[in-house]
């Protein structure tokens, strides 16, 4: 099936959001990512949103391109790739109607997505209630229910704690400890032992270090340069050693929820179809 004039925006572009920007584009859908000016996505080695500080990304075999307006999307769908605009606000609908649009920011709560924007919407976790804000919502919260597809009513709430990996949940996460520059002193792929120095946080009364919570494979950690608030989630340990390339790959969950998204988007397809199509007459 021909899907090229079916324009899919999806906001954000950050390792949850790559996964199912990644399976649309592999599926034959121009897709537009769109992206903050300043993105503080950890996994950035899995994340078409680095394009905004590189110019290019990498996720896995498909590439990413940052551009400065609409028009110049089509050259980077022939070249295979994907492109990525910085548009917080979504000014890129005053120039064309997606035939759908996901918002997978994960900000935990609706930034201004609406049913109006396209003919098909899809929001990723918690803040949003499908039938109202969007047609459809998906749960990105690990469990028995993750990827499930809501056609009416919420994902699970936030809980504010990481799912588990080798035992270890909240301490795998580690949030920035004070205001400032964060500075890094590892990178992604590398192994550091509890209590090692990651990253300092350069402030106005001098550095503020960030020590590693854990031993295990530095899987994910923010832009170095970035300007980050106290709080801020910063860095991903995984424990698992043996997990290397990992950190280089879309994760599980990414691909769990990329295929409810794909799911999500043939079945808003399939209501639409006319009654004859469906039996072939």
């Amino acid at each position: 099936m021909d899907r090229r004039n079916q324009l899919i925006i999806v906001r954000g572009a950050g390792d949850i959001a790559s996964g199912t920007i990644y399976r649309l584009h592999r599926c034959g859908y121009p897709v537009l990512a769109l992206e903050a000016p300043v993105p503080t996505a950890i996994r950035r080695q899995a994340a078409f949103s680095e394009a905004v500080y590189d110019g290019t990304s990498q996720v896995e075999d498909v590439g990413g391109v940052c551009i400065s307006r609409f028009a110049e999307a089509a050259a980077v769908w022939e070249q295979g790739a994907v492109p990525v605009l910085v548009d917080p606000d979504c000014q890129v609908l005053k120039e064309v109607r997606p035939w759908a649009l996901v918002d997978a920011i994960l900000a935990k709560k609706n930034l201004g997505t609406s049913r109006e924007m396209a003919d098909k919407t899809i929001a990723l976790g918690p803040g949003f209630t499908a039938g109202k804000d969007v047609d459809l919502v998906i749960e990105t919260q690990r469990g028995h229910n993750l990827g499930r597809i809501i056609g009416n009513g919420q994902a699970s709430p936030n809980t504010g704690t990481p799912g588990m990996i080798a035992g270890y949940g909240k301490e795998r996460v580690i949030h920035s400890p004070a205001t400032g520059i964060l500075l890094g002193r590892v990178r992604i792929g590398d192994r550091v032992e509890k209590g090692q120095a990651m990253a300092v946080i350069v402030t106005g009364q001098g550095e503020v270090p960030v020590k590693a919570s854990l031993t295990g494979i530095v899987r994910g950690l923010i832009k170095e340069g970035i300007p980050v608030r106290k709080g801020l989630k910063i860095a991903d340990i995984d424990p698992r050693e043996e997990e290397f390339e990992n950190c280089f790959t879309i994760s599980d969950k990414a691909r769990c929820i990329a295929g409810s998204v794909l799911e999500g988007l043939l079945y808003l397809e399939a209501k639409e179809a006319p009654a004859a199509g469906r039996d072939g007459r």
